[in-house]
């Protein structure tokens, strides 16, 4: 079928084909050819539109899929908030309560359990969990890292508060990691901008250092400058460069900036993914060496 033969209402979103079938808008052998690929069981999108690394098109597929009551929950339900993107080929989680049931489809990542009727809602048109149900769900999940990414990417968008989030835990005690939740939620950072930024908290902390002040701000003769992390008795900023940092004009500011931080008498650490990911040693090393020279210098 070519695409301008393609009946309007089928052109861009996934599809139900048996509802598109009893319309009279395509046949069962129509279906079957190459103009629609087939998503999830009676799901279908045009050909044209199909792109396997759209989370978002699964989403739209996985809703059509979903019995009632059930919505899309986890990495995706955060990715429909606006709170994080799922590696590329991940499956759609989706909540399912019982007595209902759903049978396992190649991209659902389906899990079977409670959701009471306040924690799932309708975003762009999709039923997903609440941002407190879906901190809650991430939360818990058995990756310490992982979940605590997840909360900070929730309160930096403040779709939730660490206080909401801890009303929302006092009404599930009795549910499965509860209180791992709870422990979790101590050490998330709203202000944290990215996940690596989170990351290098954490292994700092986990390093048994101070945990250090996240986006400080210095006020230096030109305006203020905001640091990613801080020791600011000792004067010790600790910035992560991610990819974009390699950008000429962005190269060039970040020297500026760092030069008007030394002025003001700061020693500067910068850290990129590598070193957070593969040389977190090295890392710890360099932070702490730093915060005993400091320390030994001021006395």
């Amino acid at each position: 079928m070519r695409r301008a033969s393609m009946p309007e209402k089928l052109r861009f979103l996934p599809f139900r084909g048996s509802e598109a079938v009893a319309k009279g808008l395509l046949t069962k052998r129509q279906l079957t050819g190459v103009a629609w690929r087939r998503l999830f069981q009676d799901v279908y999108v045009a050909a044209t539109e199909f792109n396997p690394d759209d989370h978002r098109m699964w989403c739209d597929a996985a809703a059509l899929a979903l019995p009632d009551g059930a919505a899309i929950c986890g990495k995706s339900a955060a990715f429909l908030w606006g709170a994080g993107t799922p590696e590329r080929g991940s499956p759609v989680s989706v909540t399912v309560p019982p007595p209902r049931r759903m049978r396992a489809q190649t991209g659902l990542l389906i899990q079977h359990q409670l959701l009471p009727s306040g924690d799932h809602v309708m975003r762009a048109g999709l039923p997903v969990t609440s941002p407190a149900r879906t901190a809650f769900d991430l939360g818990r999940q058995p990756d310490r890292h992982k979940a605590i990414m997840a909360l900070d990417a929730l309160l930096h968008r403040k779709l939730v508060t660490v206080d909401r989030l801890s009303r929302f835990a006092s009404t599930r005690r009795g549910w499965r990691g509860t209180a791992l939740f709870s422990a979790r939620l101590a050490e998330t950072e709203p202000l944290a901008e990215s996940p690596m930024e989170t990351l290098l908290r954490l292994l700092i902390m986990d390093a048994g250092l101070p945990r250090p002040v996240a986006q400080f701000e210095v006020r230096t003769h030109q305006g203020w400058l905001r640091i990613d992390l801080a020791y600011p008795d000792l004067r010790i900023a600790i910035e992560y460069d991610g990819d974009h940092h390699r950008d000429r004009t962005t190269f060039r500011r970040d020297v500026a900036r760092e030069r008007r931080l030394v002025q003001q008498g700061w020693l500067v650490l910068r850290f990129t993914a590598n070193d957070v990911l593969h040389s977190p040693a090295e890392t710890v090393q360099s932070i702490t060496t730093a915060r005993r020279r400091r320390a030994a210098g001021r006395t």
